[in-house]
């Protein structure tokens, strides 16, 4: 390994990936996406990710990746902010780029490597070439790396948990997100690898859930925390869940993950498109996907309202 620096520790708790905000010209909105950075670190999260699925990570060129995450360290940074971990996503298909993305993730003021495995030779890989990939990554890249499961963007590869124990050895891979909604995998990970959890430093190590609807299966199961795409329209009511638990609120803490996992159907259901619609529709920004992604219609945008309108009252109310 060479070049790898300590990173701002990854804490239990809630991590939201940001949208990337973008103007009508498609252009990013620098202003925009720092706004959207401080909102969302002011809502409790223990750390935060740019370039994530929700972030449009495909459809940002080289230089708009790294104009993102140094926006955002900024931004945080100077509201007081500064000992806030980001996590940015590097995946690529081959290792070269990916450690390159990862290089420009660390220039750029990230603290953490998202990677998803490479799945566009699919058929050409065993699964001894996933291992490598992440161990030959980790081994070059100047920061942590997090294993991004998410068998729904790639393809299918869907790496169990006999795998993610494995890598987790590796000394320069600390976690990993489970988008797979796999508790039973996650359950496995985290004790497996002495997990961190709302109670218990353990090794350090983040077994982290992808999706806010299973925030408490996932803490019972002894995961770390989540990394959710809803958290971006309403982060308070997505901590909120995390912190009853971590306080023994089971009762109040059920309660309000049924509240969080409602809306959380809806940017499901919605994805970035529904995300973006209803930050438009309640707090006033957010605008459009790039291209080809679609634009919501007018009974598209009703129905995400709808959908979110529960939560997103809880979210004020906090």
């Amino acid at each position: 390994m060479n070049g790898h620096r300590e990173s701002r520790q990854l804490k239990p708790g809630i991590n939201v990936p940001m949208v990337t905000i973008f103007k009508e010209n498609e252009d990013v909105d620098v202003e925009a996406v720092a706004k959207h950075a401080v909102r969302l670190v002011k809502a409790g999260l223990t750390s935060i990710t740019c370039q994530g699925s929700n972030g449009e990570a495909v459809h940002l060129t080289k230089e708009e990746r790294i104009l993102v995450t140094s926006t955002v360290r900024k931004a945080i940074d100077e509201a007081g902010f500064s000992d806030v971990p980001i996590v940015v996503g590097c995946a690529a298909q081959s290792v070269r780029e990916t450690v390159e993305f990862c290089r420009d993730a660390h220039k750029a003021g990230g603290d953490y490597a998202l990677v998803l495995p490479p799945s566009y030779y699919k058929a050409a890989y065993k699964p001894e070439n996933f291992v490598e990939y992440f161990q030959d990554v980790a081994d070059d890249s100047p920061i942590p790396i997090l294993i991004y499961n998410y068998p729904g963007a790639v393809a299918g590869v869907d790496l169990d948990s006999d795998t993610i124990i494995k890598l987790a050895k590796h000394p320069n891979i600390r976690g990993c997100k489970l988008t797979c909604g796999n508790t039973g995998k996650l359950n496995r990970i985290a004790h497996a690898v002495k997990a961190a959890t709302p109670s218990d430093r353990g090794s350090g190590w983040m077994c982290m859930g992808g999706s806010a609807d299973f925030t408490i299966q996932t803490l019972i199961a002894g995961g770390s925390g989540i990394i959710t795409g809803l958290g971006n329209v309403v982060p308070k009511a997505c901590v909120k869940v995390f912190n009853l638990y971590a306080e023994g609120k089971i009762d109040e803490a059920q309660k309000v993950q049924a509240i969080v996992a409602r809306g959380d159907w809806g940017v499901i259901a919605g994805g970035i498109t529904g995300t973006k619609a209803a930050l438009e529709s309640y707090y006033g920004y957010g605008g459009y996907a790039r291209r080809p992604l679609p634009k919501p219609s007018k009974d598209d945008v009703a129905r995400y309202e709808a959908m979110l309108k529960e939560v997103v009252d809880f979210e004020n109310s906090l």
